[in-house]
């Protein structure tokens, strides 16, 4: 079986509400304020994820690097545990056939 990496997008809608004089005012808050501890979500929904690329990974060694490169923290762990991030699609038997 090969390895794919498949990349995706989340989307979501969140909510704040914020008092204020005016529109642009409460819309210009949001965007200042979002990086404050003190600056409270009202609500979100996740939307959709959306696949932004598929590409097949040349072998092991290029997983254990992806997985290195964006899992830093992770880096001494094990081969093994590392594998276990691999998602494995069960067909069954096709065709009679494993």
């Amino acid at each position: 079986m090969n390895l794919y990496l498949v990349e995706t997008v989340s989307i979501f809608r969140h909510r704040y509400v914020v008092e204020a004089r005016e529109p642009e005012h409460a819309a210009d808050e949001v965007v200042c304020q979002l990086v404050s501890d003190s600056f409270v979500e009202f609500s979100q929904h996740h939307v959709d994820e959306c696949i932004s690329s598929v590409r097949k990974l040349k072998d092991n060694q290029e997983y254990l690097e992806l997985f290195d490169e964006d899992n830093d923290y992770l880096q001494s762990w094990t081969e093994e545990k590392k594998f276990n991030f691999i998602n494995k699609i069960d067909y069954g038997t096709e065709n009679g056939s494993a």
